[in-house]
């Protein structure tokens, strides 16, 4: 698991066939826009954010962000115990995002 800076996550995130951008938010957050292509798996919903989790492959890469930076790190450790060894956390989350947001 790596906490990266927005820079860093962007860079890494644009060289990378292999990402996948995981949004962990609530559906009410997620309403007010999102980061492109991410896909919604809202932590708070806990056996069903692992029940995805556990459907996803371990060999992609993962840029995992929330509103602040905090659940997303959360959601990173989760991750590295099932095994993943790609999941980056944006920190800030979207709160410090200036890029493009899309709504859903």
């Amino acid at each position: 698991m790596a906490d990266l800076t927005q820079k860093q996550w962007r860079e890494q995130l644009e060289h990378d066939d292999q990402a996948v951008v995981l949004d962990v938010r609530t559906d009410e957050e997620v309403a007010e826009g999102m980061i492109p292509n991410a896909i919604q798996m809202d932590i708070f919903q806990a056996q069903e954010f692992v029940s995805k989790l556990g459907t996803l492959d371990k060999d992609k890469n993962y840029y995992v962000y929330c509103r602040s930076g905090g659940r997303s790190a959360q959601a990173c450790a989760i991750m590295f115990q099932m095994g993943f060894d790609q999941a980056h956390n944006l920190l800030e989350g979207i709160t410090g995002w200036t890029g493009n947001i899309v709504q859903p």
